[in-house]
């Protein structure tokens, strides 16, 4: 029997920004396209349930380093809710427990802006029984397929936003700004009990994280079906997590310090994250740039906080054309 032929992995650095299709977990869809890029190393920027579909940002490589920028970033959803029936779970997946009437009393485009203005906000959420968070090492949803119910705390979350797009019977959907960890399931029982009636989720699409959005981003099926060349088209700059940060220019020598790890004086106000670059000085000595990591700015202190390897800063080199960008060096002494 002829044994399967190994997989040659390469190295790679940046994003892929994923339109993740229905019915895949996170990590299956991560790792489905890791094998398409043939990337060595890889993660994603936070979990989205096989029910929901969109925005997931993929890194490589020297990007990986990064991910957690998105898992902390502000989130955007499209949710769509059924009015007038609960669930065991809160979203489609679950068993309905209650069905209740859809009135024009408990229901109507001002009750609905009511009830949405009343979860704007800082709020105190519940997670919801059926999800990965752990309890003595074990997921909630293995506790709650088991009949048992475990007493969970309350977590501060904030709704920045929370639209109507679209309503029609007894089908709410809403536009959800909000931010990290909070439970949309959640907010879709609770709206749902403050009309009267009611609700459960029956589709999510994430639509933005941080400052990234839909535009730009790419299907599974559609990465599929494309060349390696193709794929690799797609792939966005190792910073793109960054991208709202401020940015800082080193010169030649003061990169070379940096990457090791230590402080550099200098005149620049103090900032709680920017992202760090270093001269890319190319065979016609155009001046570009290229990641060093990411500092913060304190008492006039250049500080690092997530350092690339020689290595990755050499991949990155490699990898991305000189840019013809005109900077002289930040003020760092």
């Amino acid at each position: 029997m002829n044994k399967p032929v190994r997989q040659l992995r390469r190295q790679l650095h940046g994003v892929i920004l994923l339109d993740k299709p229905l019915g895949l977990s996170s990590n299956d869809a991560l790792q489905k396209v890791r094998r398409l890029m043939r990337a060595e190393k890889a993660g994603h920027t936070g979990t989205l349930d096989p029910l929901a579909t969109g925005l997931l940002p993929l890194c490589f490589g020297a990007a990986t380093k990064f991910s957690q920028v998105s898992l902390d970033a502000d989130k955007r959803y499209t949710a769509t809710l059924k009015l007038g029936q609960t669930t065991t779970t809160g979203d489609a997946e679950g068993e309905i427990v209650q069905t209740r009437p859809v009135t024009p009393e408990q229901v109507n485009p001002a009750r609905i802006a009511q009830a949405c203005q009343a979860f704007t906000g800082e709020i105190a959420q519940i997670p919801p029984m059926h999800s990965a968070l752990k309890h003595q090492g074990r997921a909630l949803y293995e506790y709650a397929r088991e009949g048992i119910d475990i007493e969970r705390p309350a977590r501060h979350v904030t709704l920045h936003a929370i639209d109507i797009v679209r309503w029609q019977d007894d089908v709410l959907e809403l536009d959800v700004r909000c931010s990290k960890g909070t439970y949309i399931r959640t907010l879709a029982q609770d709206i749902g009990e403050r009309l009267g009636c009611g609700a459960h989720l029956i589709g999510l699409r994430r639509t933005g994280s941080g400052g990234l959005t839909l535009q730009g981003a790419v299907t599974l099926e559609a990465l599929q079906s494309m060349s390696e060349a193709e794929r690799d088209s797609h792939l966005q700059a190792a910073d793109v997590l960054l991208n709202d940060w401020p940015d800082v220019l080193l010169s030649e020598s003061e990169a070379a310090r940096f990457l090791t790890g230590l402080r550099r004086r200098t005149h620049l106000a103090d900032a709680p994250q920017v992202r760090v670059y270093g001269p890319s000085l190319g065979q016609d000595k155009a001046a570009g740039r290229v990641l060093l990591g990411s500092a913060h700015i304190k008492a006039g202190e250049l500080i690092p906080t997530r350092l690339l390897s020689p290595a990755e800063v050499q991949g990155l080199l490699m990898q991305t054309p000189d840019e013809a960008e005109q900077r002289q060096p930040d003020p760092v002494l």
